[in-house]
């Protein structure tokens, strides 16, 4: 019998009950007892064999990625990318290659709904000529940490607590403000981005930096991209509730349910390509995975297209079963010195053979589709029929030979042996520029969710004062010239300085100027008035109100040049710099806003000092 013709691919056939050894059951109802009443006996071996099999249906769910969706279909190369890589399944356009797909939620249990705020496994499987290649990656195109040496520490940090078993945010907060170069993937996390409404309508990135290898062995670095032809699509927070609260399971159901109807999902699959020779000349490391490649200088180019179009026919054997690492690839796709990278070609295949056994490669779901030959013998579950009387290598009677050699280039590599962080950080730039880059009603939403997550109760003001003081980095706010703006113009909140003289007076009568104040939210109105004092006047010229509105202390005896002005409100903290310590008339100018000579400028609060007043904190100035 050819086990690979007749492998048991089905249990229905045979139209009568088996065992799992072929006897044919006659009763499948009933337990065979000592009469009617009696007890059950042992030598029942159909009752015994069922339930041990039920008791040993779960394997391990992994220990991340565990709730997750799969999908079949095909990838086709549409652009010519030869000149890039010699892997034969990106050989010209035109070729197709036979995919499975795994999204996933990544910190939740296998049961968890997939509303919750966490970024998304995006993993491909290509079943090429030359064997597998798996591109293993987020929706997201950053990680949280740069070292694999911190990864077991993270997956900890975000998982459930080892007492109470519940997900606590100040187990996150403490752990990532360790970790500065954190923040990058918090700007996608705590974004609107971090809830997508489906697996169909979200991007995939393979996260780290791969190495593409053309047929004269020329490297380039690459990213991969995929991007969704029917767009990015996310849940705000309280649709997130609804829809979770409603189906546990919305995402897979739609996308089983889109398949099922036709409307196959396609995601486009674009790359970025560096010089391995260059990749010194950016001020960020390119093989670091906290950072992404400015697409202005690093184009995207295009590759292909992927459809899935074909739903599993089993979920335990093609999604549970379904194994994926990094360490999979093919001649032309090889790994860089990404330090995650380079951990995670590990990890992955030794998770795989923890929860489903060092034969797992030789699933159907995982199993390449080319010819395949190696001396890799026996081991639990294996079920390969092999009649071969060799097995060793090399042998005389054996004509298996090396294949072709296929081009690596060659490296020199020197140095000390340590263990130290990169030299290029900068764990604060791409974080600052991709908060500037969000309307200010998305801003408004990621402050939100950060102030949410810091004011946990076991949070302490000195874990809240190290997130302040990095995103006051990240983003440390506008320093542009105050203009003056016309009272009847309603796209920009107002506010008035009056004279102290006034201020007693209900309305005030006098205002010197209304001012355009751009960095409040287009629609919303400032209505504080903020005392002035003129030139000669003892004490500094601003008074900042207080909470309800009266009238504040006087900023005596302030030595810093920047001033609170209508300071800890509910709406955000204003600044305003004044270059010198004598004041006279105020004047509008067409660069803007004189005290007497001296310039004031508006000076946008940082993203650390909002944040600060929203937790009521006051941070240093």
């Amino acid at each position: 019998m050819d086990p690979y013709k007749h492998r048991p691919t089905s249990g229905a056939n045979s139209g009568y009950w088996t065992t799992n050894s072929g006897a044919p059951v006659w009763n499948n109802n009933n337990a065979l007892t000592v009469g009617q009443r009696g007890p059950i006996l042992l030598e029942d071996y159909h009752l015994i064999e069922k339930l041990a099999q039920f008791d040993r249906e779960r394997i391990p769910e992994r220990v991340v990625h565990a709730r997750g969706a799969s999908a079949k279909g095909f990838f086709e190369v549409t652009h010519d990318v030869s000149q890039l890589t010699c892997a034969d399944f990106l050989r010209a356009p035109g070729v197709q290659t036979p995919v499975i797909v795994r999204f996933s939620t990544v910190v939740h249990e296998r049961g968890s709904p997939e509303t919750l705020r966490d970024p998304r496994g995006f993993a491909v499987k290509f079943y090429t000529r030359e064997g597998n290649f798996d591109l293993v990656g987020n929706n997201m195109p950053v990680f949280f940490i740069r070292d694999g040496m911190k990864f077991p520490d993270m997956v900890h940090a975000f998982k459930p607590s080892p007492k109470t078993n519940m997900q606590e945010n100040w187990r996150i907060v403490d752990f990532f403000s360790h970790h500065p170069e954190s923040l990058h993937m918090f700007t996608f996390l705590f974004d609107d981005v971090g809830i997508p409404l489906n697996y169909r309508h979200m991007d995939g990135f393979g996260v780290n930096t791969y190495t593409l290898i053309s047929r004269d062995g020329k490297a380039h670095l690459v990213k991969f991209h995929w991007k969704p032809t029917c767009g990015v699509k996310c849940l705000l927070d309280d649709e997130a509730v609804t829809v979770g609260g409603t189906c546990h399971t919305h995402a897979t159901k739609d996308l089983t349910d889109a398949i099922a109807a036709g409307n196959y999902p396609e995601w486009k699959l674009f790359i970025q390509t560096i010089d391995a020779d260059h990749e010194d000349k950016f001020d960020f490391d390119p093989l670091d995975v906290t950072k992404t490649w400015p697409e202005d200088i690093i184009p995207l180019q295009p590759v292909g297209r992927m459809v899935l179009n074909k739903n599993i026919d089993n979920f335990f054997a093609e999604n549970e079963q379904l194994a994926f690492c990094p360490a999979v690839t093919v001649p032309g796709i090889h790994y860089s010195d990404d330090k995650l990278l380079q951990t995670r070609i590990f990890s992955y295949a030794d998770t795989q053979r923890h929860r489903l056994g060092p034969n797992y490669l030789m699933l159907p779901v995982n199993a390449p589709k080319c010819a395949h030959h190696n001396n890799h013998h026996d081991g639990l579950m294996n079920f390969m029929h092999r009649d071969e009387e060799v097995n060793y290598f090399p042998s005389r009677f054996d004509p298996t030979r090396h294949a072709e050699q296929y081009p690596i280039p060659p490296r020199v590599l020197s140095g000390c042996r340590e263990k130290c962080i990169i030299e290029k950080e900068n764990n604060f730039k791409q974080a600052g520029e991709r908060y500037r880059s969000f309307d200010p009603a998305r801003q408004d939403r990621f402050l939100q969710r950060w102030v949410d997550a810091l004011t946990d109760a076991r949070v302490t003001h000195e874990i809240q004062g190290i997130w302040v003081s990095y995103w006051s980095q990240a983003e440390p706010g506008r320093n542009d010239p105050l203009q003056p703006s016309d009272p009847s113009d309603e796209s920009w909140p107002l506010i008035t300085l009056w004279p102290r003289d006034n201020l007693q007076k209900q309305p005030p009568a006098l205002p010197l100027s209304i001012l355009n104040l751009p960095f409040l939210p287009a629609g919303r109105r400032h209505r504080k008035a903020y005392p002035w004092l003129p030139s000669g006047s003892s004490g500094c010229p601003f008074i900042a109100p207080r909470l309800d509105g009266s009238p504040g202390p006087d900023l005596l005896g302030v030595s810093t040049p920047w001033m609170h002005v209508g300071a800890w409100d509910q709406v955000q903290l204003q600044l305003i710099r004044v270059s010198k310590s004598e004041f006279g008339l105020m004047s509008q100018t067409g660069k803007g806003l004189k005290v007497g000579g001296a310039d004031i400028r508006h000076c946008d609060a940082s993203l650390g000092q909002k944040l600060a007043s929203r937790l009521r904190m006051k941070p240093n100035m």
